[in-house]
């Protein structure tokens, strides 16, 4: 079982998030906005984190540059939902990208992937 982290400020996704990981076994907890996040993050680092790009706060972008940048916490595997055209040059360093609406199997590829990723290092 692993922690993870979904932060996102669409009730509706924040729900069907943790259904869908929930039922895979999975510890979740959630926020609302970049800023929450970043601060669970910082005081708890997940083994996964699955957040949106458009958040209040700081937004999903900001608050992955941030992640990824402090040696404490660049470790955590961070997957990105938009619903938005997210240019991946210019964007933050995540592990792995969810076009929302998201396909519920996809998602659960994604995360499945970097915890698998995350236990062989």
């Amino acid at each position: 079982m692993a922690r993870i982290l979904v932060i996102d400020d669409e009730l509706d996704i924040v729900r069907a998030v943790v259904k869908i990981l929930s039922a895979r076994g999975h510890d979740v907890d959630t926020g609302r906005d970049g800023l929450e996040g970043l601060a669970k993050v910082e005081a708890d680092p997940p083994d996964v984190l699955v957040v949106d790009a458009n958040l209040p706060g700081i937004d999903g972008v900001e608050l992955v540059r941030r992640i990824k940048a402090n040696p404490a916490t660049r470790h955590v595997p961070v997957v990105l939902m938009s619903a938005t055209y997210l240019s991946l040059g210019d964007g933050p360093a995540a592990d792995e990208y969810v076009v929302k609406p998201f396909v519920r199997e996809v998602l659960i590829a994604n995360v499945e992937r970097l915890l698998k990723r995350a236990q062989s290092r």
